[in-house]
């Protein structure tokens, strides 16, 4: 309630629904609910292994069943499909390049085996791929820079490639 919701779920939703010109809700946020359902005891939310036991008892005979028994989805990009997409090229370029990999931070042969078996449907990689992206794009913003004078606006930073085109052809 204090960093899930309003950190990252509901800006998902806001985003989304503004995306589309929509208005939404959050009828279960309404603090008179959240205050009902604080005071609910445990044994009555959770009930066999069976979560929300008593949203689902209260909704039985509003809800088809496939509803009421359907697992909890979570509210996720779908990464998965778009490294195998629209984003190939560039996890591509930013992974498989030679700057990345002279890095030496992982084995050349695994990033290139985790992209391939991704690409080829063998292995969901997305997570790993992702956050190797992620640093990648880091590494390159906050330590393949320079500073370098600029004349009355003091230091400002540029990338190590501006100051020296041997850098990527360079091991660090």
């Amino acid at each position: 309630m204090t960093t899930y919701l309003p950190d990252c779920l509901l800006v998902k939703v806001d985003i989304a629904t503004m995306a589309n010109s929509l208005e939404a809700r959050s009828p279960f946020l309404d603090h008179t609910f959240m205050e009902f359902a604080a005071r609910i005891p445990s044994r009555l939310k959770i009930r066999n292994g069976q979560s929300k036991w008593i949203l689902k008892r209260a909704f039985r005979d509003l809800l088809p069943e496939r509803t009421l028994a359907r697992r909890k989805m979570g509210f996720n990009m779908p990464l998965d499909a778009w490294l195998r997409g629209e984003l190939k090229e560039m996890a591509h370029d930013l992974l498989l390049s030679r700057r990345s990999l002279e890095r030496g931070y992982f084995c050349p042969t695994f990033v290139r085996q985790i992209f391939e078996e991704h690409l080829a449907g063998r292995w969901n990689w997305h997570i790993e791929i992702w956050t190797l992206m992620m640093l990648e794009l880091w590494h390159r913003e906050f330590i393949d820079v320079v500073p370098f004078a600029s004349g009355r606006n003091g230091a400002q930073r540029g990338p190590v490639l501006a100051a020296s085109p041997q850098a990527e052809s360079t091991p660090r």
